[in-house]
């Protein structure tokens, strides 16, 4: 069973409502960073609290650089102390401090179509563009050009390729995997490397152990077990490295908003405890599971 730990009160624009939010940062501490798409905002949630707290834009959809629109992807860049944010129908990557007094951010990538994305250990920035280029690059510390590091060759199956990549993650080694969202598969990139191999589903769209229904959300832990909000099965699925076949971890229980259910998983991540977060998008909520 999940447990609602941000929203879940109705969609809406309320301190204590979240609006079809597609992704989450956990930061050390158990504070969540949320990307409330649909009320054009960031919202941190601290572990137990009601009420979300507006850490960037909340000001209406608009192009002002204390605005955002549409923002779907956020992560913190602990070097800095700022979110880094893709405010995807503004074309544009941002960056927010999280000091106090900060009021507007400031453009780090301008120009770009952008959806999903993610920070390595040294710095560097994965930015997922799929309808438009159907491609991820990585993006160093004052660049603003990148280099394409998955995909870059069209919509389609082939190794080369991504059909839609939304969500990423990179893990310590620098290898990219991607959720092929129309691809139905899971993609891992190693770092240089001109194709991708296949690391789960790939299988076309289905519900059985070794098929995804437009997979979103994806985190790799230390063991290399791969994890995907599977989004429409309503269920997560568990991945150990190297598996032909994944087992569910939550939900599977049909498309509805009971505690073992979802509408929709976008974003997951884990806390250092281990416990599992999914934002439940069209239940406009974000669900935490203790999973063995």
């Amino acid at each position: 069973m999940g447990v609602t730990v941000a929203g879940g009160r109705g969609r809406g624009s309320a301190s204590n409502q979240l609006h079809s939010p597609r992704s989450l940062f956990i930061d050390d501490d158990q504070t969540m960073v949320i990307a409330d798409t649909g009320n054009h905002r960031i919202v941190q949630w601290k572990c137990g609290d009601i009420y979300g707290q507006v850490v960037a834009g909340g000001k209406d959809k608009g192009d002002r650089l204390d605005q955002l629109n549409h923002p779907t992807s956020v992560v913190i860049d602990k070097v800095i102390d700022g979110l880094i944010i893709c405010d995807s129908q503004n074309r544009r990557v941002v960056q927010w401090y999280r000091h106090n007094g900060t009021t507007q951010g400031e453009i780090l990538i301008g120009n770009i179509s952008c959806e999903g994305l993610t920070i390595d250990d040294q710095g560097g920035l994965y930015v997922s563009s799929g309808e438009e280029k159907q491609e991820v690059r990585r993006y160093g510390r004052e660049d603003n050009i990148g280099t394409i590091v998955a995909g870059g060759h069209g919509p389609g199956t082939g190794l080369n390729q991504c059909d839609n990549p939304f969500f990423i993650f990179v893990d310590q080694q620098q290898n990219v995997y991607v959720a092929d969202n129309r691809g139905h598969r899971i993609m891992k990139w190693s770092k240089g490397a001109k194709e991708g191999i296949v690391v789960a589903g790939g299988h076309g769209r289905g519900n059985g152990s070794t098929q995804f229904d437009h997979p979103n959300g994806l985190f790799v832990d230390k063991k290399g077990t791969l994890y995907v909000a599977d989004d429409l099965n309503s269920r997560v699925m568990c991945w150990p490295q190297g598996a032909q076949q994944g087992t569910v971890v939550a939900g599977e229980n049909g498309w509805g908003e009971a505690a073992n259910q979802f509408r929709g998983a976008a974003g997951l991540s884990f806390d250092r405890q281990g416990q599992l977060y999914v934002v439940d998008e069209r239940n406009d909520r974000v669900q935490r599971f203790s999973i063995k």
